[in-house]
Protein backbone atom coordinates (compact mmCIF):
# COMPACT_ATOMS: atom_id res chain seq x y z
CA UNK A 1 0.00 0.00 0.00
CA UNK A 2 2.89 2.69 1.20
CA UNK A 3 4.40 2.09 -2.26
CA UNK A 4 1.27 2.43 -4.39
CA UNK A 5 0.84 5.48 -2.35
CA UNK A 6 4.29 7.14 -3.33
CA UNK A 7 3.77 6.20 -6.72
CA UNK A 8 0.63 8.18 -7.09
CA UNK A 9 1.86 11.15 -5.33
CA UNK A 10 5.07 11.26 -7.50
CA UNK A 11 2.62 11.17 -10.67
CA UNK A 12 0.74 14.15 -9.36
CA UNK A 13 4.16 16.01 -8.29
CA UNK A 14 4.86 15.48 -12.31
CA UNK A 15 1.71 16.83 -13.23
CA UNK A 16 1.41 19.73 -11.39
CA UNK A 17 5.09 20.52 -12.12
CA UNK A 18 4.86 19.74 -16.04
CA UNK A 19 1.53 22.53 -16.41
CA UNK A 20 3.43 25.65 -15.71
CA UNK A 21 6.28 24.23 -18.09
CA UNK A 22 3.69 23.68 -21.25
CA UNK A 23 2.22 26.61 -20.53
CA UNK A 24 5.45 28.71 -20.21
CA UNK A 25 6.36 26.70 -23.46
CA UNK A 26 3.64 27.43 -25.26
CA UNK A 27 3.45 31.10 -24.77
CA UNK A 28 7.00 31.11 -25.51
CA UNK A 29 6.74 29.61 -29.03
CA UNK A 30 3.47 31.81 -29.32
CA UNK A 31 5.44 34.97 -29.08
CA UNK A 32 7.68 34.03 -31.55
CA UNK A 33 4.87 32.83 -34.12
CA UNK A 34 3.31 36.05 -34.03
CA UNK A 35 6.14 38.00 -34.16
CA UNK A 36 7.90 36.25 -37.58
CA UNK A 37 5.05 34.33 -38.67
CA UNK A 38 2.05 37.22 -38.32
CA UNK A 39 4.52 40.19 -37.90
CA UNK A 40 1.80 40.83 -35.12
CA UNK A 41 4.01 40.84 -31.70
CA UNK A 42 2.48 39.89 -28.68
CA UNK A 43 4.19 40.29 -25.36
CA UNK A 44 4.95 37.76 -22.87
CA UNK A 45 1.79 38.17 -20.87
CA UNK A 46 -0.65 38.33 -23.79
CA UNK A 47 0.89 35.07 -24.82
CA UNK A 48 1.23 33.27 -21.19
CA UNK A 49 -2.49 34.25 -20.86
CA UNK A 50 -2.84 32.83 -24.55
CA UNK A 51 -1.60 29.71 -23.78
CA UNK A 52 -3.18 29.04 -20.22
CA UNK A 53 -6.71 29.78 -21.98
CA UNK A 54 -5.53 27.20 -25.05
CA UNK A 55 -4.86 24.54 -22.81
CA UNK A 56 -7.80 24.58 -20.57
CA UNK A 57 -10.11 25.17 -23.32
CA UNK A 58 -11.47 28.57 -21.74
CA UNK A 59 -11.38 30.66 -25.22
CA UNK A 60 -8.79 32.74 -26.67
CA UNK A 61 -10.55 36.30 -25.81
CA UNK A 62 -10.16 39.00 -28.81
CA UNK A 63 -6.78 37.00 -29.75
CA UNK A 64 -8.08 34.47 -32.42
CA UNK A 65 -7.66 35.06 -36.15
CA UNK A 66 -3.89 33.75 -37.55
CA UNK A 67 -3.21 33.84 -41.11
CA UNK A 68 0.18 32.05 -41.74
CA UNK A 69 -0.09 28.09 -42.21
CA UNK A 70 2.78 27.25 -39.49
CA UNK A 71 0.52 29.36 -37.02
CA UNK A 72 -2.51 27.94 -37.56
CA UNK A 73 -0.57 24.18 -37.14
CA UNK A 74 0.90 25.67 -34.14
CA UNK A 75 -2.46 26.88 -32.46
CA UNK A 76 -4.23 23.45 -33.80
CA UNK A 77 -1.40 21.43 -31.90
CA UNK A 78 -1.59 22.97 -28.69
CA UNK A 79 -5.54 22.58 -28.80
CA UNK A 80 -5.15 18.87 -29.18
CA UNK A 81 -2.51 19.26 -26.20
CA UNK A 82 -4.98 20.69 -24.20
CA UNK A 83 -7.79 18.49 -25.08
CA UNK A 84 -5.73 15.44 -23.74
CA UNK A 85 -4.59 16.95 -20.66
CA UNK A 86 -8.14 17.72 -20.04
CA UNK A 87 -9.16 13.89 -20.76
CA UNK A 88 -6.08 11.92 -19.38
CA UNK A 89 -5.30 14.20 -16.21
CA UNK A 90 -8.42 13.13 -14.07
CA UNK A 91 -8.45 9.66 -14.58
CA UNK A 92 -4.38 9.02 -14.84
CA UNK A 93 -3.65 11.57 -12.30
CA UNK A 94 -6.12 12.85 -9.81
CA UNK A 95 -8.83 10.04 -9.76
CA UNK A 96 -5.60 7.23 -8.11
CA UNK A 97 -4.53 9.97 -5.94
CA UNK A 98 -7.99 10.85 -4.20
CA UNK A 99 -8.74 6.93 -4.50
CA UNK A 100 -6.23 6.20 -2.39
CA UNK A 101 -6.89 8.61 0.26
CA UNK A 102 -10.27 8.25 0.93
CA UNK A 103 -11.09 3.80 -0.22
CA UNK A 104 -11.52 2.03 2.79
CA UNK A 105 -8.13 0.94 4.07
CA UNK A 106 -7.40 -2.50 4.36
CA UNK A 107 -6.94 -4.13 7.55
CA UNK A 108 -3.49 -4.88 8.26
CA UNK A 109 -3.91 -6.62 11.65
CA UNK A 110 -5.35 -9.92 12.46
CA UNK A 111 -9.10 -9.60 14.26
CA UNK A 112 -9.31 -11.71 17.68
CA UNK A 113 -8.92 -15.04 16.45
CA UNK A 114 -10.63 -17.00 19.07
CA UNK A 115 -12.79 -19.81 17.05
CA UNK A 116 -11.72 -18.52 13.31
CA UNK A 117 -9.92 -19.96 11.00
CA UNK A 118 -7.13 -18.52 9.67
CA UNK A 119 -6.44 -18.89 5.74
CA UNK A 120 -3.26 -17.78 4.26
CA UNK A 121 -3.66 -17.27 0.82
CA UNK A 122 -6.73 -17.66 -1.40
CA UNK A 123 -7.34 -19.46 -4.54
CA UNK A 124 -9.44 -21.88 -6.52
CA UNK A 125 -8.05 -24.82 -4.26
CA UNK A 126 -9.82 -23.05 -1.20
CA UNK A 127 -12.79 -21.65 -2.89
CA UNK A 128 -14.55 -24.65 -1.83
CA UNK A 129 -13.93 -24.71 1.47
CA UNK A 130 -14.41 -21.48 2.35
CA UNK A 131 -18.36 -22.27 0.89
CA UNK A 132 -18.12 -24.93 3.25
CA UNK A 133 -16.95 -22.59 6.38
CA UNK A 134 -19.52 -20.63 5.75
CA UNK A 135 -21.88 -23.07 5.13
CA UNK A 136 -21.51 -24.27 8.59
CA UNK A 137 -20.92 -21.32 11.03
CA UNK A 138 -17.00 -20.95 11.28
CA UNK A 139 -15.61 -17.94 11.16
CA UNK A 140 -12.75 -17.24 9.14
CA UNK A 141 -10.06 -15.09 8.56
CA UNK A 142 -8.07 -15.04 4.97
CA UNK A 143 -4.30 -13.24 5.17
CA UNK A 144 -4.15 -11.89 1.67
CA UNK A 145 -1.20 -10.28 -0.50
CA UNK A 146 -2.22 -9.38 -3.19
CA UNK A 147 -4.26 -5.95 -3.05
CA UNK A 148 -6.14 -6.70 -5.89
CA UNK A 149 -7.87 -10.06 -5.09
CA UNK A 150 -8.26 -8.71 -1.12
CA UNK A 151 -10.15 -6.07 -2.32
CA UNK A 152 -12.38 -8.61 -4.56
CA UNK A 153 -12.46 -11.04 -1.28
CA UNK A 154 -13.55 -7.79 0.98
CA UNK A 155 -16.29 -7.24 -1.30
CA UNK A 156 -18.10 -10.88 -1.21
CA UNK A 157 -17.94 -9.83 2.86
CA UNK A 158 -15.18 -12.02 4.13
CA UNK A 159 -13.18 -11.08 6.64
CA UNK A 160 -9.20 -10.35 4.77
CA UNK A 161 -6.21 -9.19 6.20
CA UNK A 162 -3.72 -7.46 3.74
CA UNK A 163 -0.11 -7.89 4.14
CA UNK A 164 2.96 -10.32 3.33
CA UNK A 165 4.98 -12.06 6.12
CA UNK A 166 8.34 -11.24 4.73
CA UNK A 167 7.93 -7.12 5.35
CA UNK A 168 5.59 -7.50 8.07
CA UNK A 169 6.41 -9.90 10.63
CA UNK A 170 3.94 -8.52 13.19
CA UNK A 171 0.93 -9.57 10.90
CA UNK A 172 0.60 -12.79 12.98
CA UNK A 173 0.15 -10.83 16.50
CA UNK A 174 -2.67 -13.04 17.93
CA UNK A 175 -2.44 -15.76 15.61
CA UNK A 176 -2.06 -18.30 18.56
CA UNK A 177 -5.91 -17.94 19.76
CA UNK A 178 -7.19 -19.29 16.27
CA UNK A 179 -8.68 -22.31 16.17
CA UNK A 180 -6.71 -23.56 13.00
CA UNK A 181 -4.26 -22.27 10.67
CA UNK A 182 -4.54 -23.26 6.54
CA UNK A 183 -1.28 -21.93 4.50
CA UNK A 184 -1.66 -22.73 1.01
CA UNK A 185 0.65 -19.88 -0.90
CA UNK A 186 3.91 -21.66 -2.41
CA UNK A 187 5.51 -24.10 -0.65
CA UNK A 188 8.84 -21.60 0.24
CA UNK A 189 5.78 -19.33 1.36
CA UNK A 190 4.00 -22.42 3.11
CA UNK A 191 6.73 -23.25 5.05
CA UNK A 192 8.01 -19.65 6.37
CA UNK A 193 4.22 -19.30 7.28
CA UNK A 194 4.37 -22.48 9.59
CA UNK A 195 7.06 -21.64 11.14
CA UNK A 196 6.42 -17.83 11.93
CA UNK A 197 2.93 -19.37 13.35
CA UNK A 198 4.72 -21.99 15.53
CA UNK A 199 7.52 -19.34 17.04
CA UNK A 200 4.91 -17.23 18.14
CA UNK A 201 3.19 -19.95 20.26
CA UNK A 202 0.64 -21.26 18.52
CA UNK A 203 -0.25 -25.20 19.24
CA UNK A 204 -3.43 -25.93 17.00
CA UNK A 205 -3.49 -27.44 13.73
CA UNK A 206 -1.48 -26.18 10.85
CA UNK A 207 -2.73 -27.92 7.31
CA UNK A 208 -0.55 -26.82 4.36
CA UNK A 209 -1.71 -27.71 0.55
CA UNK A 210 1.84 -28.22 -1.10
CA UNK A 211 2.87 -27.95 -4.82
CA UNK A 212 5.29 -30.52 -4.62
CA UNK A 213 4.82 -34.26 -2.98
CA UNK A 214 8.71 -34.16 -2.16
CA UNK A 215 8.03 -31.10 0.35
CA UNK A 216 5.15 -32.65 2.54
CA UNK A 217 7.84 -34.38 5.43
CA UNK A 218 10.11 -30.82 5.66
CA UNK A 219 6.87 -29.04 5.96
CA UNK A 220 5.51 -31.77 8.90
CA UNK A 221 8.71 -31.51 10.46
CA UNK A 222 8.82 -27.60 11.15
CA UNK A 223 5.48 -27.73 12.51
CA UNK A 224 2.88 -28.68 9.71
CA UNK A 225 -0.04 -31.25 11.64
CA UNK A 226 -0.88 -32.31 8.20
CA UNK A 227 0.85 -31.33 4.43
CA UNK A 228 -1.87 -32.24 1.41
CA UNK A 229 -0.87 -31.84 -2.82
CA UNK A 230 -4.49 -31.70 -3.83
CA UNK A 231 -3.63 -31.11 -7.79
CA UNK A 232 -2.19 -34.95 -7.06
CA UNK A 233 -5.38 -36.19 -5.99
CA UNK A 234 -7.05 -34.58 -8.44
CA UNK A 235 -4.80 -36.04 -11.39
CA UNK A 236 -5.37 -39.49 -9.86
CA UNK A 237 -9.16 -38.81 -9.73
CA UNK A 238 -8.84 -38.45 -13.30
CA UNK A 239 -6.77 -41.17 -14.11
CA UNK A 240 -9.46 -43.96 -12.42
CA UNK A 241 -12.20 -41.99 -13.98
CA UNK A 242 -10.31 -42.74 -17.62
CA UNK A 243 -8.73 -46.28 -16.82
CA UNK A 244 -10.97 -49.31 -15.27
CA UNK A 245 -6.96 -50.86 -14.45
CA UNK A 246 -6.34 -48.39 -11.52
CA UNK A 247 -10.06 -48.14 -10.37
CA UNK A 248 -12.54 -50.84 -11.37
CA UNK A 249 -16.15 -49.19 -12.65
CA UNK A 250 -17.53 -51.48 -9.96
CA UNK A 251 -15.82 -53.00 -7.32
CA UNK A 252 -15.70 -57.06 -6.60
CA UNK A 253 -17.32 -57.77 -10.17
CA UNK A 254 -14.77 -60.69 -9.84
CA UNK A 255 -17.43 -62.22 -7.74
CA UNK A 256 -20.07 -62.67 -10.43
CA UNK A 257 -17.08 -65.00 -12.77
CA UNK A 258 -16.47 -64.17 -16.25
CA UNK A 259 -20.12 -64.94 -17.93
CA UNK A 260 -21.64 -62.32 -15.69
CA UNK A 261 -20.83 -58.62 -16.44
CA UNK A 262 -21.48 -54.88 -16.27
CA UNK A 263 -21.51 -53.16 -19.65
CA UNK A 264 -21.56 -49.00 -20.02
CA UNK A 265 -23.82 -47.69 -22.82
CA UNK A 266 -24.32 -43.63 -24.19
CA UNK A 267 -27.94 -43.53 -24.56
CA UNK A 268 -27.93 -41.35 -27.73
CA UNK A 269 -30.97 -38.92 -28.18
CA UNK A 270 -31.93 -41.58 -31.24
CA UNK A 271 -31.92 -44.47 -29.03
CA UNK A 272 -35.33 -46.25 -28.51
CA UNK A 273 -34.18 -46.55 -24.80
CA UNK A 274 -34.04 -42.70 -24.57
CA UNK A 275 -36.73 -40.99 -22.25
CA UNK A 276 -38.71 -44.44 -21.73
CA UNK A 277 -39.58 -45.61 -18.44
CA UNK A 278 -38.01 -48.85 -17.32
CA UNK A 279 -41.29 -50.29 -16.19
CA UNK A 280 -42.18 -49.70 -20.00
CA UNK A 281 -38.92 -51.22 -21.25
CA UNK A 282 -39.27 -54.39 -19.39
CA UNK A 283 -35.05 -55.14 -19.81
CA UNK A 284 -34.74 -57.87 -17.28
CA UNK A 285 -38.15 -59.82 -18.59
CA UNK A 286 -37.41 -59.12 -22.47
CA UNK A 287 -33.79 -58.83 -22.45
CA UNK A 288 -32.31 -60.45 -19.20
CA UNK A 289 -30.22 -57.62 -17.90
CA UNK A 290 -30.67 -55.58 -14.71
CA UNK A 291 -30.46 -51.53 -15.01
CA UNK A 292 -28.18 -50.59 -11.97
CA UNK A 293 -28.53 -46.68 -12.82
CA UNK A 294 -27.43 -44.22 -14.83
CA UNK A 295 -24.84 -41.37 -14.37
CA UNK A 296 -26.21 -38.34 -15.55
CA UNK A 297 -23.74 -35.15 -14.90
CA UNK A 298 -20.95 -36.93 -13.34
CA UNK A 299 -23.57 -38.00 -10.87
CA UNK A 300 -24.76 -41.76 -10.69
CA UNK A 301 -28.40 -42.03 -10.41
CA UNK A 302 -29.54 -45.67 -9.29
CA UNK A 303 -32.40 -47.10 -10.80
CA UNK A 304 -34.85 -46.71 -8.72
CA UNK A 305 -38.30 -48.73 -9.86
CA UNK A 306 -40.22 -49.39 -13.08
CA UNK A 307 -40.90 -45.12 -13.16
CA UNK A 308 -36.94 -44.23 -13.82
CA UNK A 309 -36.77 -42.57 -16.84
CA UNK A 310 -33.51 -42.90 -19.02
CA UNK A 311 -32.23 -40.05 -20.13
CA UNK A 312 -30.66 -38.84 -22.85
CA UNK A 313 -27.23 -38.37 -23.09
CA UNK A 314 -27.16 -40.30 -19.71
CA UNK A 315 -24.44 -43.27 -19.64
CA UNK A 316 -26.78 -46.08 -18.48
CA UNK A 317 -25.11 -49.09 -16.28
CA UNK A 318 -26.54 -52.75 -17.07
CA UNK A 319 -25.53 -55.87 -15.61
CA UNK A 320 -26.27 -59.64 -16.93
CA UNK A 321 -24.79 -62.50 -18.93
CA UNK A 322 -22.83 -61.09 -21.79
CA UNK A 323 -24.96 -62.43 -24.23
CA UNK A 324 -27.91 -60.50 -22.88
CA UNK A 325 -25.65 -57.46 -22.60
CA UNK A 326 -25.09 -57.92 -26.38
CA UNK A 327 -28.55 -57.73 -27.00
CA UNK A 328 -28.83 -54.50 -24.83
CA UNK A 329 -26.09 -53.18 -26.77
CA UNK A 330 -27.72 -52.89 -30.36
CA UNK A 331 -30.37 -50.61 -28.59
CA UNK A 332 -27.59 -48.15 -27.07
CA UNK A 333 -24.07 -46.86 -28.00
CA UNK A 334 -21.82 -48.97 -26.28
CA UNK A 335 -18.67 -47.36 -24.87
CA UNK A 336 -14.89 -48.17 -26.11
CA UNK A 337 -13.07 -49.63 -23.49
CA UNK A 338 -9.70 -50.44 -26.00
CA UNK A 339 -7.56 -48.21 -27.33
CA UNK A 340 -4.93 -45.24 -26.35
CA UNK A 341 -6.40 -42.43 -23.65
CA UNK A 342 -5.22 -39.45 -24.88
CA UNK A 343 -4.37 -36.11 -22.28
CA UNK A 344 -4.65 -32.85 -23.20
CA UNK A 345 -2.45 -30.35 -20.94
CA UNK A 346 0.38 -31.38 -19.48
CA UNK A 347 0.93 -29.44 -16.56
CA UNK A 348 1.07 -30.29 -12.72
CA UNK A 349 -2.76 -32.18 -12.93
CA UNK A 350 -2.12 -33.43 -16.40
CA UNK A 351 1.69 -35.05 -15.57
CA UNK A 352 0.06 -37.03 -12.28
CA UNK A 353 -2.91 -38.30 -14.64
CA UNK A 354 -0.01 -39.38 -17.15
CA UNK A 355 1.94 -41.09 -15.00
CA UNK A 356 -0.67 -42.83 -13.05
CA UNK A 357 -2.16 -44.56 -16.77
CA UNK A 358 1.34 -46.06 -18.37
CA UNK A 359 2.07 -47.35 -14.18
CA UNK A 360 -1.37 -49.09 -14.74
CA UNK A 361 0.04 -50.05 -17.97
CA UNK A 362 -2.17 -47.88 -20.50
CA UNK A 363 -1.04 -46.11 -23.61
CA UNK A 364 -1.39 -42.35 -22.83
CA UNK A 365 -0.91 -40.04 -26.03
CA UNK A 366 -0.39 -36.61 -24.50
CA UNK A 367 -1.21 -32.81 -26.23
CA UNK A 368 0.08 -29.74 -24.94
CA UNK A 369 0.65 -26.68 -26.92
CA UNK A 370 4.30 -26.37 -25.51
CA UNK A 371 7.12 -28.87 -27.02
CA UNK A 372 8.37 -31.21 -24.74
CA UNK A 373 9.90 -34.91 -24.20
CA UNK A 374 7.09 -36.08 -22.70
CA UNK A 375 4.48 -34.71 -25.13
CA UNK A 376 3.60 -36.80 -28.12
CA UNK A 377 1.68 -34.01 -30.21
CA UNK A 378 2.62 -30.69 -30.54
CA UNK A 379 -0.45 -28.52 -30.94
CA UNK A 380 -3.84 -26.90 -29.53
CA UNK A 381 -6.71 -29.25 -28.85
CA UNK A 382 -9.37 -26.60 -30.36
CA UNK A 383 -7.89 -27.52 -33.69
CA UNK A 384 -9.15 -30.84 -35.90
CA UNK A 385 -5.85 -31.92 -37.15
CA UNK A 386 -4.39 -32.00 -33.52
CA UNK A 387 -7.21 -33.91 -32.51
CA UNK A 388 -6.33 -36.10 -35.76
CA UNK A 389 -2.84 -36.58 -34.87
CA UNK A 390 -3.40 -37.44 -31.23
CA UNK A 391 -6.58 -39.93 -32.91
CA UNK A 392 -9.02 -38.93 -30.70
CA UNK A 393 -11.67 -41.01 -32.53
CA UNK A 394 -10.07 -44.29 -31.49
CA UNK A 395 -9.39 -43.13 -28.21
CA UNK A 396 -10.85 -45.09 -24.98
CA UNK A 397 -11.20 -41.73 -23.07
CA UNK A 398 -10.04 -38.39 -23.22
CA UNK A 399 -8.51 -36.43 -20.36
CA UNK A 400 -8.55 -32.81 -20.99
CA UNK A 401 -6.03 -31.44 -17.90
CA UNK A 402 -6.15 -28.10 -18.89
CA UNK A 403 -4.92 -24.80 -16.51
CA UNK A 404 -7.94 -22.45 -17.66
CA UNK A 405 -11.20 -23.72 -17.45
CA UNK A 406 -12.59 -21.07 -20.11
CA UNK A 407 -10.52 -22.73 -22.33
CA UNK A 408 -11.75 -26.16 -20.61
CA UNK A 409 -15.12 -25.69 -21.09
CA UNK A 410 -14.37 -24.35 -25.08
CA UNK A 411 -12.25 -27.58 -25.61
CA UNK A 412 -15.07 -29.47 -23.87
CA UNK A 413 -17.53 -28.53 -27.04
CA UNK A 414 -14.76 -28.73 -29.62
CA UNK A 415 -13.72 -32.73 -28.79
CA UNK A 416 -17.47 -33.99 -28.07
CA UNK A 417 -18.21 -32.42 -31.13
CA UNK A 418 -15.29 -33.81 -32.99
CA UNK A 419 -15.54 -37.71 -30.98
CA UNK A 420 -19.35 -37.93 -29.62
CA UNK A 421 -18.99 -41.38 -28.77
CA UNK A 422 -15.58 -41.31 -26.60
CA UNK A 423 -16.14 -40.22 -22.99
CA UNK A 424 -14.77 -36.99 -21.45
CA UNK A 425 -12.79 -36.52 -18.85
CA UNK A 426 -12.02 -32.67 -17.08
CA UNK A 427 -10.47 -31.10 -14.96
CA UNK A 428 -11.50 -27.71 -13.97
CA UNK A 429 -10.42 -24.81 -11.04
CA UNK A 430 -12.86 -23.25 -10.00
CA UNK A 431 -16.85 -25.84 -8.63
CA UNK A 432 -18.64 -23.23 -10.11
CA UNK A 433 -17.61 -24.12 -13.85
CA UNK A 434 -18.48 -27.96 -12.75
CA UNK A 435 -21.66 -27.44 -14.32
CA UNK A 436 -20.74 -25.20 -17.33
CA UNK A 437 -18.20 -28.46 -18.26
CA UNK A 438 -21.44 -31.22 -18.08
CA UNK A 439 -23.29 -28.89 -20.40
CA UNK A 440 -20.53 -28.64 -22.64
CA UNK A 441 -20.56 -32.52 -22.62
CA UNK A 442 -18.26 -33.77 -20.19
CA UNK A 443 -18.94 -36.96 -19.09
CA UNK A 444 -17.12 -36.27 -15.64
CA UNK A 445 -15.86 -32.61 -14.26
CA UNK A 446 -13.73 -32.51 -11.24
CA UNK A 447 -11.96 -29.27 -9.84
CA UNK A 448 -9.02 -29.08 -7.91
CA UNK A 449 -11.41 -26.54 -5.10
CA UNK A 450 -13.75 -29.60 -4.79
CA UNK A 451 -10.90 -32.13 -4.02
CA UNK A 452 -9.30 -29.38 -1.55
CA UNK A 453 -12.34 -28.56 0.33
CA UNK A 454 -13.26 -32.46 0.49
CA UNK A 455 -9.46 -33.34 2.50
CA UNK A 456 -10.14 -29.60 4.52
CA UNK A 457 -13.31 -30.36 5.38
CA UNK A 458 -12.53 -33.73 6.87
CA UNK A 459 -9.42 -32.47 8.65
CA UNK A 460 -10.79 -29.61 9.82
CA UNK A 461 -14.95 -29.92 10.18
CA UNK A 462 -14.49 -33.82 11.51
CA UNK A 463 -16.62 -34.77 8.61
CA UNK A 464 -17.16 -37.47 6.92
CA UNK A 465 -14.75 -37.46 4.06
CA UNK A 466 -16.53 -37.06 0.74
CA UNK A 467 -15.48 -39.10 -2.15
CA UNK A 468 -14.30 -37.38 -5.43
CA UNK A 469 -16.06 -39.59 -7.52
CA UNK A 470 -19.09 -42.30 -6.57
CA UNK A 471 -18.01 -45.66 -7.33
CA UNK A 472 -20.38 -48.83 -7.68
CA UNK A 473 -19.99 -52.09 -5.33
CA UNK A 474 -21.13 -55.36 -5.45
CA UNK A 475 -21.79 -56.69 -2.55
CA UNK A 476 -21.94 -60.75 -1.87
CA UNK A 477 -24.79 -61.29 0.87
CA UNK A 478 -26.63 -63.44 3.03
CA UNK A 479 -30.60 -64.11 1.83
CA UNK A 480 -31.47 -62.47 5.12
CA UNK A 481 -35.60 -61.17 4.54
CA UNK A 482 -35.23 -62.29 1.01
CA UNK A 483 -36.47 -65.69 1.47
CA UNK A 484 -39.35 -67.25 0.05
CA UNK A 485 -39.22 -63.51 -2.21
CA UNK A 486 -38.56 -62.65 -6.42
CA UNK A 487 -35.15 -60.90 -6.53
CA UNK A 488 -36.78 -58.64 -9.02
CA UNK A 489 -40.67 -58.22 -7.62
CA UNK A 490 -39.55 -57.53 -4.11
CA UNK A 491 -39.34 -53.69 -3.87
CA UNK A 492 -35.74 -54.00 -3.45
CA UNK A 493 -34.98 -51.12 -6.10
CA UNK A 494 -37.00 -48.46 -4.33
CA UNK A 495 -36.52 -49.29 -0.91
CA UNK A 496 -32.92 -49.19 -1.07
CA UNK A 497 -31.74 -48.51 -4.63
CA UNK A 498 -29.69 -51.19 -4.95
CA UNK A 499 -30.41 -54.18 -7.57
CA UNK A 500 -29.83 -57.45 -6.82
CA UNK A 501 -27.92 -58.79 -10.26
CA UNK A 502 -27.39 -62.66 -9.32
CA UNK A 503 -28.28 -65.49 -7.19
CA UNK A 504 -25.55 -67.90 -6.15
CA UNK A 505 -27.42 -71.56 -5.67
CA UNK A 506 -25.35 -74.57 -5.26
CA UNK A 507 -22.90 -74.42 -7.51
CA UNK A 508 -24.59 -72.33 -9.89
CA UNK A 509 -24.84 -68.58 -10.54
CA UNK A 510 -27.83 -67.12 -11.68
CA UNK A 511 -28.54 -64.49 -13.53
CA UNK A 512 -32.57 -65.00 -14.82
CA UNK A 513 -35.75 -65.69 -13.00
CA UNK A 514 -38.72 -66.79 -14.04
CA UNK A 515 -41.84 -65.55 -12.83
CA UNK A 516 -42.00 -68.65 -9.91
CA UNK A 517 -38.63 -67.92 -8.16
CA UNK A 518 -37.75 -67.82 -5.30
CA UNK A 519 -35.15 -67.01 -2.86
CA UNK A 520 -34.07 -69.19 -0.64
CA UNK A 521 -32.53 -69.41 2.84
CA UNK A 522 -29.37 -71.11 1.43
CA UNK A 523 -28.99 -68.86 -1.74
CA UNK A 524 -26.24 -66.10 -1.54
CA UNK A 525 -27.26 -62.48 -3.66
CA UNK A 526 -24.77 -60.56 -5.47
CA UNK A 527 -26.51 -56.81 -4.91
CA UNK A 528 -25.04 -54.00 -6.84
CA UNK A 529 -25.28 -50.43 -5.60
CA UNK A 530 -23.57 -47.72 -3.97
CA UNK A 531 -21.75 -47.78 -0.24
CA UNK A 532 -24.86 -46.07 0.74
CA UNK A 533 -27.50 -48.16 -0.80
CA UNK A 534 -25.97 -51.08 -0.39
CA UNK A 535 -25.53 -50.52 3.97
CA UNK A 536 -29.37 -49.29 3.20
CA UNK A 537 -30.32 -52.49 1.72
CA UNK A 538 -28.49 -54.65 4.74
CA UNK A 539 -30.75 -52.93 6.78
CA UNK A 540 -34.00 -52.86 5.21
CA UNK A 541 -33.37 -57.11 4.53
CA UNK A 542 -31.61 -57.99 7.85
CA UNK A 543 -28.76 -59.91 6.12
CA UNK A 544 -24.98 -59.58 6.38
CA UNK A 545 -21.94 -60.40 4.05
CA UNK A 546 -21.56 -64.17 2.74
CA UNK A 547 -19.48 -66.22 4.21
CA UNK A 548 -17.49 -67.35 1.58
CA UNK A 549 -14.58 -65.73 -0.44
CA UNK A 550 -15.25 -66.42 -3.53
CA UNK A 551 -17.71 -67.08 -5.99
CA UNK A 552 -17.97 -70.59 -8.15
CA UNK A 553 -17.64 -70.07 -12.15
CA UNK A 554 -20.65 -68.51 -13.35
CA UNK A 555 -22.97 -70.23 -15.27
CA UNK A 556 -25.38 -68.10 -17.45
Amino acid sequence: MVGHFKRSTKRLFILLLSLPLVILAGALLYMSGMSYLEHSPRDFWTSLEWAAETLTTTGYGSDSHWTHPAMILFVIFFELVGMSFYVLVFPVFFLPYFEERFEVRLPARLPAMAGRVLIHRYDPAVDSLVEELRRVGTAFVILEQDERQARRLRDRGYDVVFGTLDEQPGILAGVEAAQALITNADDHADATFIMMARERGYRGPILALAENPLHRQPMEKIGATAVFTPSHVLGAALASRASSRISPKVEGLQLLGERVGIADFRVQSSSPLAGKRLGDLRLRARYGATVIGQWIGGRFAPAEGPETSIEPGAILVVAGAHANLARVERLATPLRRHGPIVVAGHGIVGRKVVEMLRDAGETAIVIDIRPDAAVDVVGNVLEHATLDDAQVRKASAVVLALSNDSAGVFATAVVRDYAPEVPLIARVNLAPNVARLYQAGADFALSVGQVAGQILAHHLLGEDAVTVEQRLKLARVAAGTMVGGHPWQAGVREKTATAVVAVERGNEVLVEFDQAFQVQADDVLFVCGTAASLKKYMQEYRTTAAERATAPAAQS
